[in-house]
């Protein structure tokens, strides 16, 4: 396992502050929040495959967001009470990124989840 230090060295500024500050990204700021090609997001922090662009809709959040994670072990899960309020928050489960937090108002006629990332978390592989 990686200690701060390398994580300092090895992200951003601001990927650190996403990734392993639990922060989160402006709304419609992130790269891959409009992104239409075909592939996998992977953890930007161990390069895991988390999403499928498959599972990607346009939430209208402003964050990319997805219905359901490519493998349900990819994903680790929390109560996050930050903010004054009691959200899920998602992480990577094979380094602890942090991804950002999933909703249950995702589609209906699929999973019902939404899965709200920050960009800064993820990295593209086109298929």
């Amino acid at each position: 396992m990686k200690n701060e230090d390398k994580w300092r060295h090895e992200l951003t500024a601001e990927e650190y502050r996403i990734c392993r500050q639990k922060g989160t990204e402006q709304p419609f700021t992130g790269k891959y929040c409009d992104n239409k090609q075909t592939g996998r997001y992977l953890c930007k922090c161990c390069g895991e495959a988390l999403f499928h662009s498959r599972s990607k809709f346009d939430s209208g959040s402003g964050w990319p967001s997805f219905d359901r994670p490519v493998d349900k072990d990819a994903i680790r899960y929390q109560h996050d009470k930050s903010l004054g309020m009691i959200r899920i928050e998602m992480m990577c489960d094979k380094c602890g990124c942090h991804l950002g937090h999933v909703f249950e108002d995702g589609p209906r006629e699929t999973t019902g989840q939404r899965f709200c990332v920050n960009s800064l978390s993820l990295d593209f592989k086109e298929e």
